[in-house]
Parts: C-alpha cells; sequence; structure tokens
C-alpha cells in the first residue's frame, strides 16, 4: 500500500465522524487520483503561509491542517517569547471565520494570548493591529486574490511583516514534530473568552488606523473641494467598510460601490478571479459607469492588500496596471511635496526586481534613492523597519510590487489598498484639477523618461509532477543560459539562487547582497530585462517580460516580440 494511502486511512479512522471532512473523506474513497492529490504532500509552510484549495487531506486547507500549523506555531512562539501573543484577522472566504476560531482556540489552549477581529478585517489592519498591540506574531486567514476554492493563513511576525524566511523555518519544523490528530491542544473558543485567554480588538484600534492612514499622501486638502468621481468595489471582500469610511473622511463626495459585489461573499459570484489584475472583475463597474461617469474606478481583492484602477480618458475606461500606478504614485507624490516644499532630503522609494525600472528614473530625478528587493512585501516592510531604527523614517515615501501592491505609510509593514485607493484618489484629483486625466498624466512621464512596457507570463504547472518539472526549467536555465532571447543578445545574467551577477563580455562577476532566492534575471540589448521565478504560493513560473524604447509603438512591438520567444524558452 503506498503511503498516502496510509495517511487516508488515518485520517478515515482519525477524523471527526460528524463534519464535512469526515463526509468529503467518504466520498473518495474509490478514487485513487483524488486520495494522491490530496495527500501526497502535506502543505508547505513558509514566509507566506499555507494556502491551497479548500477541502479534506493534508495537502488542503482545512480545520485540521491549519491547527496543526498553529500548534507549531504556538510552539515556536513559547520556545523564544515571554508571554507571547497573537493578533488574528480574516476575510470574506469560505470558511476563513472557523479556520480563525481554529487558530484562536489552539493558541488559547498553548498559554498564547488572542486578540481577534469580531469580525472580516483587510490585511493591513492586522499588520497594523500587530504593532499597536505589541504582538508576538500575526495571522491573517486569507488566499488573496486566488478563486473561490483556495484559502490560506499568512502569519506575521512582530513588526508587522509576513515572517522572515528563518522564523518561517523554525516555525516549520515544529509542525512537521506535530501529529495532526493527538499533537494539537484546543480550548473552545466561548471558554477561552470568558477565561481572558481570546480577546476581541476595540474598534478605537481602527479609530487610530484610519488617522494615520488619512496622513499619508502629498497634500490632502485637495480632497475636500474636488468634484472628482469614483466606483469603488471591494469584489465582495473586507475594503467595504474601510476604503469608504476613509475616502469619505478624506472629503470624497461622490464615491458610488458597485453593488453586487458589495457584500462579503467567499463564492465571489460575479468575480471568480478576484484579482484586480484581471479586467473581468472591473464589469460590473463599468456597468455602472453608464449612469455614473465616474473620473476613477478602484477594486481592491478580497483582503484588501491590492488595488486596481481604471480611468476615464476620451470617453472610455482604461485599466492601469500595477507598474503603470506605481509610477503615476510615485511621480505624483515626489513632485506634489516639491512644489509643497514637504520633500525630504534624498527621498527612498522601495520596489521589488519584477517592478519596472521607470521608477529608478522618476525617484532619481527628485534627488531620491531607490532600493530593488526580492520579490514578497516582507521584504520592503523588513526595509521599512531598518529605515525605522535608523532614525532616516522620515525619507521614506512609497513600497511597491508590480502586482498591485503598494505601501504609502509607515504605520502598516504590508501592502496596504486601503491607503493606497487614499492615494490614488488624491493623484487622480490633483490632476483633475489640471484638467488632465490619469492616462494623460502617465504619458506625460512616458514622454519625459522613455516608454518602459511590461508583460507578465504565468506557466502553470498542477498536480504532483508539477513541482518537478518547474524546478527542471529552472535548474535548465541556470545551468545552461540563454544567450539571447530571439534577436535580443543577453547582457548580463543576474542568479538570486547563487548570489551573483554575469557580466557576458567581461565575464566578470559581481555579488548580491540580497538573499538568495530562485529567481533568474537577464538583462537584454537596449534596456530590455526577462526576470523568471516560481511562485512563492502557486505553482507556476512566472516571467516578468520588459521593453523598453523611445515611443510606445517600438516598446509594444519588442514586448510582443519578446513574449513570443520567451514561451519558446519556458517548455
Amino acid at each position: 500500500m503506498n503511503n498516502y494511502n496510509d495517511i487516508y486511512n488515518l485520517w478515515i479512522e482519525n477524523a471527526d465522524k460528524k463534519s464535512d471532512v469526515y463526509a468529503e473523506l467518504k466520498a473518495i474513497e474509490s478514487s485513487e487520483n483524488e486520495i494522491k492529490d490530496r495527500f501526497y504532500q502535506n502543505l508547505t509552510f513558509g514566509t507566506a503561509g499555507l494556502r491551497g484549495v479548500i477541502g479534506a487531506g493534508t495537502n488542503r486547507m482545512n480545520g485540521y491542517t491549519v491547527a496543526k500549523a498553529t500548534q507549531g506555531l504556538a510552539d515556536y512562539l513559547n520556545s523564544g517569547f515571554e508571554n507571547p501573543s497573537a493578533v488574528i484577522g480574516y476575510d470574506s472566504r469560505v470558511k476563513s471565520a472557523e479556520f480563525a476560531n481554529a487558530a484562536a482556540e489552539v493558541l488559547a489552549a498553548n498559554g498564547v494570548k488572542v486578540f481577534i477581529f469580531s469580525e472580516l478585517m483587510p490585511t493591513p489592519l492586522v499588520s497594523f493591529a500587530v504593532r499597536e498591540l505589541k504582538a508576538s506574531t500575526g495571522i491573517v486567514i486569507t488566499a488573496s486574490h486566488n478563486p473561490s476554492k483556495y484559502n490560506g493563513y499568512k502569519c506575521y511576525d512582530s513588526n508587522g511583516y509576513q515572517m522572515t524566511d528563518r522564523a518561517a523555518a523554525v516555525t516549520l519544523e515544529f509542525i512537521e514534530k506535530t501529529d495532526i490528530f493527538s499533537g494539537v491542544k484546543r480550548m473552545p473558543f466561548d471558554e477561552s473568552v470568558s477565561q481572558g485567554k481570546i480577546i476581541f480588538i476595540d474598534d478605537m484600534l481602527i479609530e487610530d488606523f484610519y488617522k494615520k492612514t488619512l496622513s499619508v499622501g502629498a497634500d490632502n486638502e485637495i480632497l475636500r473641494g474636488t468634484d472628482l468621481k469614483v466606483i469603488y468595489t471591494p469584489l465582495n471582500g473586507t475594503g467595504n467598510r474601510h476604503v469608504r469610511n476613509v475616502l469619505e473622511m478624506a472629503g470624497i463626495k461622490n464615491i458610488r460601490v458597485v453593488a453586487s459585489q458589495e457584500k462579503p461573499d467567499g463564492n465571489f459570484p460575479t468575480c471568480p478571479y478576484p484579482n484586480p489584475e484581471i479586467p473581468q472583475v472591473y464589469e460590473e463597474a463599468f456597468k455602472m459607469a453608464g449612469a455614473f461617469p465616474a473620473d476613477l474606478i478602484i477594486a481592491t481583492d478580497p483582503d484588501s492588500d491590492r488595488i486596481g484602477l481604471a480611468a476615464l480618458h476620451d470617453g472610455k475606461y482604461t485599466l492601469i496596471n500595477g507598474n503603470e500606478t506605481s509610477c503615476l504614485l510615485t511621480n505624483y507624490l515626489l513632485s506634489r511635496k516639491k512644489e509643497l516644499g514637504t520633500l525630504p532630503e534624498s527621498p527612498i522609494v522601495i520596489k521589488t526586481i519584477v517592478t519596472t525600472e521607470l521608477l529608478a528614473e522618476i525617484t532619481g530625478d527628485y534627488g531620491g534613492e531607490i532600493f530593488d528587493l526580492l520579490t514578497g512585501f516582507k521584504y520592503i516592510g523588513e526595509k521599512i523597519t531598518e529605515l525605522e531604527n535608523a532614525g532616516e523614517l522620515g525619507r521614506f515615501q512609497l513600497g511597491m510590487e508590480e502586482s498591485y501592491g503598494y505601501l504609502p505609510g509607515a504605520h502598516v509593514r504590508d501592502k496596504d489598498a486601503v491607503a493606497a485607493a487614499l492615494l490614488a484618489t488624491e493623484t487622480a484629483a490633483y490632476y483633475k484639477s489640471k484638467n488632465k486625466t490619469l492616462i494623460e498624466s502617465l504619458n506625460d512621464i512616458y514622454e519625459k523618461y522613455g516608454y518602459y512596457l511590461n508583460a507578465l507570463q504565468n506557466f502553470a504547472f498542477e498536480g504532483a509532477d508539477g513541482m518537478k518539472k518547474m524546478n527542471a526549467i529552472m535548474d535548465g536555465l541556470r545551468n545552461a543560459p540563454p544567450k539571447a532571447f530571439g534577436n535580443l543578445n543577453v547582457d548580463k545574467i543576474a542568479d538570486y539562487g547563487q548570489s551573483f551577477s554575469l557580466d557576458i563580455k567581461t565575464r566578470e562577476k559581481t555579488g548580491l547582497t540580497l538573499p538568495k532566492s530562485n529567481v533568474l534575471s537577464f538583462y537584454l540589448d537596449g534596456g530590455c530585462k526577462i526576470t523568471v521565478r516560481p511562485s512563492g504560493t502557486e505553482p507556476k513560473i512566472k516571467v516578468y517580460i520588459s521593453s523598453k524604447a523611445e515611443n510606445r509603438e517600438k516598446a509594444e512591438a519588442l514586448l510582443e516580440y519578446l513574449s513570443g520567444e520567451v514561451k519558446n524558452a519556458i517548455k
């Protein structure tokens, strides 16, 4: 008998016979493929925590896998923290509240004090609460922007950003020592509350979050007199109350919410892929715009850490991608602060290595310093904390990644769609006061600095053999790197897994100071760039393609050409 069948039988013997997990296990008892897929591995716990399909099995998100992970986390906390505590939040997904309560019960049983929100809450508010309550860790039950069949478990450290590699590795060691049925301690939720082991977070903390969020822009006063019209959709997630409250407190009066996507609903009936990067999620907003022609459409993902924008231009709506939004927000923030005399000397902008290089041009133009970090917002949170410890927090202006994540304030240490919505609205209102749309403002940036265009390609590898194929592709690119992509030669290779960059012409190697990561960047003729990395949360390889040219037509042609060459290289 194969090992996964042994584990399946163990679950059949030990799972609660009245649970939906047990019913699901019984329903698949004659399906070898289903049993294998659910039990051939454990969900991996890393710096992104857990993420997987909801269902029965070790390779699924369910009450047992959540409880086991939390027992490991509790053991980690008790091994190194005095009087440990945790903040717990959750989003609108299927079983999110159930998983949050399970985590709280395990922590309480292990002597870890729990601060939990009494309702679903955006991820940035959990990051904020960890810092405000001086908690040892934070947990958010969310799968961010994944389809409805997924859920997840994000873990934070005491600084409010996601766990570091070392902390996650040690926590994983404790998790792996835990028996999923006999090794988990739990105290009933109501009993834990009555004994003061679980405490509900007061709304005053949320009010403090609002106050700090309202200070993130360059010129909030412009919102009090603007006639800017905004359509907002929380995509059936957590943003509705908080984004609306902040915008209304800032002075926005003309705001409408997409009714079909307003209420929390983990099935996401009108947006099966609730990701602001996907054009389909804006269709309901576009319908509303027929009767309410908004200048700006804002969408936030289910846990409200990512934000997407669409702007009215020449009578139609144009979607603004993550790199473009990064440039618009950075250019506005730096330029407006310079106008007002509030820009610090040598301002700091932080981005990831896969985010547009145009940001370096913009930041440099204002005498600023840009930091390029690995993909993962925890690295941005770490850098902000370093600046804080060095007494240089006032230099920090904005952190961002191309995947629609932005952080315009240091009171949160993860991407924050609530604050980003406010800054985006302020940016649109300012340019409207100058009789410009966001699209016109973006074109002004391109005309000044050159056309930097970007595309992302995803190559999915599902199932038990998917990871093997992904690793084989990365090994092939690393051990026998391409000398060119089509007719564009590779000038330099940055291998973040082996911590060096190699100049192809001189063969000179230069060390890289960033932590090791399985990422390869290929720098091509003319300033083009291709970066390849496996996703940290999904079974796929992501390829980031960047073109650069003096006009849009050339940049678009280059981007299309390189996209075709990448498809030939990743197979």
